[in-house]
């Protein structure tokens, strides 16, 4: 190999790893792509399974408990690189990688199943397993096969300019691990501080995770006054987030909440209070009674979600010329043949179109299969119940790419409420209604959760192996 495809780094990554790349720069990565190294094999499958089924309970318990699924991949890259220390394993970076790719995809399946297969019990409805599992296979399938076209825009066209939180941090734990010596014992420091904070916090309650005003006199009175609190999550990983993502992106996220907060919250509770007298009935004595916590989640959380929901319709529009080179380049690469893929690095390299093409369309008759017999035993209702899967979960697919290249987080708890919605009212048009309608759109949902899950969780992985 040249000196021109050798990574200049520092005993780590390469010095542009996070870095704009300048007009005519390339990124060579740390794992040089003409060299082969151990990767798919024997050990790191074996051992991403079981991760998989470990953090696949811990993530369903505490999404369940808390509605909010922790990403598995950092910890579970902090498991495999302590593994391969034990073990004495060599070059086992490309190991580690297979590893924590395997293992995180339990807490994206997860979280595409936590946010709509409980409301099945929760209104007494009729499910059954295999409708829950095929709901989260076929979504965790489309999620992968829709995402493969947009991997160079994201991953490689935007190198430097998406911070990609989750990745990087994922990625400086794999390679300190690689490293050894001062860095993996910063790693294993960080790791049990981190750890024993939390467990401080959830096991004996020395303090509370979330800091409010409400715990001062003046706090309360302001509080039940006025609806203004102030609140912040001082949890270990809440804020390694803020570390990671920087100071641009996570003041985005910390300028909602204080939209949220300090206006909408007093804004709601002014009108509630003030339409009471006009109208001559006191409809809004929930309202003016209502705590600010009670505001947020009755009012102010539904207007984030009509927040979320425009988001994704722009995020629709500005991915539009992304989406269409994706069409472009499948029908080139279909019709045309080959587009010297052959050429290319064997890490540039992408699954062929056709098989991407054959994998959705088989995945959409498995689909259509699934919603006929399965779910509505109607023909036109399970042709608009597949309709309504392809349609928003391709289209979502970008907007949770989008997302978690730049904060971290993958809002598919807010597309997946859209989709409930949209779904529910396509499917009132074609005569489903009753408890069937309920379970289909919550089937539905379900499916599209998951692949708007997996998506993100895919376009992480990606990112650490590139």
């Amino acid at each position: 190999m040249s000196d021109a495809h050798t990574p200049k780094t520092n005993g780590g990554l390469p010095e542009n790893a996070y870095k704009e790349l300048k007009p005519g720069e390339e990124y060579f990565p740390i794992m040089i792509p003409s060299k082969i190294y151990p990767e798919v094999n024997v050990w790191s499958v074996s051992w991403g399974l079981i991760m998989a089924a470990i953090f696949s309970a811990a993530a369903a318990y505490l999404g369940l408990k808390i509605g909010q699924v922790f990403e598995a991949a950092i910890p579970i890259a902090i498991i495999a690189v302590g593994l391969s220390t034990l073990a004495k394993r060599k070059n086992a970076l490309g190991e580690n990688v297979i590893i924590q790719s395997i293992g995180a995809a339990s807490g994206v399946i997860v979280a595409g199943a936590i946010f709509t297969i409980p409301a099945l019990y929760i209104l007494k409805l009729e499910a059954q397993f295999y409708q829950i599992f095929l709901a989260s296979l076929f979504g965790g399938f489309l999620g992968i096969l829709f995402l493969i076209p947009f991997r160079k825009y994201f991953v490689a066209e935007m190198h430097g300019k998406f911070p990609f939180p989750e990745a990087t941090a994922t990625t400086e734990v794999l390679v300190a691990g690689e490293k050894g010596g001062k860095q993996a014992l910063v790693l294993v420091a960080s790791g049990l501080i981190g750890g024993i904070y939390d467990f401080i916090v959830a096991s004996f309650g020395w303090w509370s995770e979330v800091f409010t005003t409400k715990v001062i006199d003046i706090g309360q009175t302001i509080a039940d006054k006025y609806k203004l609190v102030f609140r912040l999550n001082i949890g270990a990983a809440v804020m390694g987030l803020g570390y990671i993502t920087g100071l641009k992106y996570t003041a985005i996220i910390a300028a909602g909440s204080f939209v949220s907060w300090f206006l909408l919250i007093p804004v709601v509770a002014y009108i509630g209070s003030a339409l009471n007298e006009p109208l001559g009935v006191n409809i809004s004595l929930l309202v003016k009674d209502m705590t600010p916590e009670q505001i947020f989640s009755n009012y102010v959380r539904h207007i984030g979600i009509g927040g979320i929901a425009m988001a994704g319709i722009i995020g629709i529009i500005r991915s539009s010329k992304i989406i269409a080179s994706a069409f472009s380049l499948a029908i080139k690469e279909i019709f045309g043949g080959k587009l010297g893929d052959s050429e290319k690095l064997r890490t540039q390299r992408d699954l062929p179109m056709k098989i991407i093409v054959i994998g959705i369309l088989v995945t959409a008759v498995m689909i259509y299969i699934f919603f006929f017999f399965g779910v509505v035993n109607n023909v036109t209702q399970a042709l608009v119940g597949l309709a309504i899967v392809l349609v928003i979960a391709f289209l979502f697919t970008t907007v949770a790419a989008n997302a978690i290249a730049i904060v971290g987080t993958n809002p598919v708890s807010g597309m997946t409420l859209m989709t409930l919605i949209l779904s529910s009212l396509v499917l009132v048009s074609v005569g489903l209604t009753g408890e069937v309608g309920m379970v289909s759109a919550l089937i539905i949902g379900g499916v599209v959760c998951t692949a708007l899950s997996m998506a993100g969780g895919f376009i992480t992985d990606l990112k650490i192996g590139y």
